[in-house]
């Protein structure tokens, strides 16, 4: 297959390049810039330009058979209200625009598949969720709920339209755990608030195989939970993840005062959370390499 990726260079999208060329699959990266001497597998170009504005790029979409979007702002920063506008408009305005390059594919199969979170939920305690679910109302819920609407729009062009929720996705070259490990490393890690709040997870092996799955089922569309089916609670993961790291969790949890003091609205990310499970991927019959979190943080921790 052609596909096209927005957001390919980041932590989610070069991991998921790897696959898909090792697959034979032939790749076109989006980038705001190509930047000379940047390592490319085999079977993937880069193609110039900013996802975020129309132009000359938006041609080469309709010669592609799959496009997953996953360009956006990364979240694991303070939210001020300039950062907040960047996290919205990195992800309407670009899903916006694949859209439109999208109207090229009009009565050809395609596909879209498009990055979004579990934090359209919203927060909650310990209730089950799934893709039933409801939105919350919070600023992250809206923008996930946005994102997804701008995404359904491509149905009017024929295109099956997958709403991929993410949840925190666990890797050794980026995302959470890059934040995390250094800290536990140093014996520094600890719980956050009451540690009580939902962590709900995805292994990044797990998380390209289960877009390669969702592109091959013909059939399937709408929201899709892209969770381990065994989410953790965060005095959980703080125990498991220092254990797997030899080292020891002595000092109290940080208190959530503090953390919104740093973080500002972000802090209630970290603090709350929810319980997501992927329900569809279990009943299309996906089976997860990495259901529990111990085996994914030994994977990808204790490799030597």
């Amino acid at each position: 297959m052609n596909i096209f990726i927005t957001g390919g260079t980041g932590f989610v999208g070069s991991h998921l390049t790897r696959q898909l060329t090792r697959q034979s699959h032939k790749v076109t990266l989006l980038t705001r810039s190509i930047k000379p001497g940047r390592p490319l597998p085999e079977g993937a170009v880069y193609l110039e330009g900013d996802p975020t504005r129309p132009g000359p790029w938006q041609e080469q979409v309709g010669f592609h058979d799959v496009v997953v979007n996953l360009a956006g702002a990364s979240i694991f920063h303070r939210w001020t209200e300039e950062y907040k506008k960047s996290l919205r408009e990195s992800r309407l305005l670009t899903t916006r625009n694949v859209v439109t390059a999208l109207s090229a594919r009009k009565g050809q199969e395609t596909v879209l598949v498009n990055a979004s979170a579990v934090g359209y939920y919203g927060f909650h305690q310990d209730e089950e969720l799934d893709e039933d679910s409801l939105s919350g109302d919070d600023f992250l819920a809206t923008l996930a709920r946005d994102w997804e609407e701008e995404a359904a729009r491509a149905a009017e062009w024929g295109v099956r339209v997958i709403r991929t929720r993410f949840g925190i996705v666990l890797g050794d070259k980026g995302g959470a755990l890059d934040q995390m490990v250094p800290l536990f490393k140093k014996g520094l890690g600890s719980p956050l608030g009451s540690g009580q709040q939902w962590f709900s997870w995805i292994d990044q092996e797990d998380l390209s195989a289960v877009l390669l799955f969702l592109i091959s089922q013909k059939e399937v569309s709408g929201p899709i939970n892209c969770t381990a089916p065994h989410p953790v609670r965060n005095v959980d993961l703080t125990k498991i993840l220092a254990e797997v790291l030899g080292k020891s969790t002595f000092l109290p949890a940080v208190p959530g005062f503090m953390l919104k003091i740093i973080m500002g609205e972000f802090g209630d990310v970290l603090l709350k959370g929810q319980k997501v499970l992927p329900r569809k991927l279990l009943s299309l019959g996906y089976t997860f390499r990495f259901p529990f979190i111990r085996d994914a943080l030994n994977s990808l921790l204790n490799k030597d």
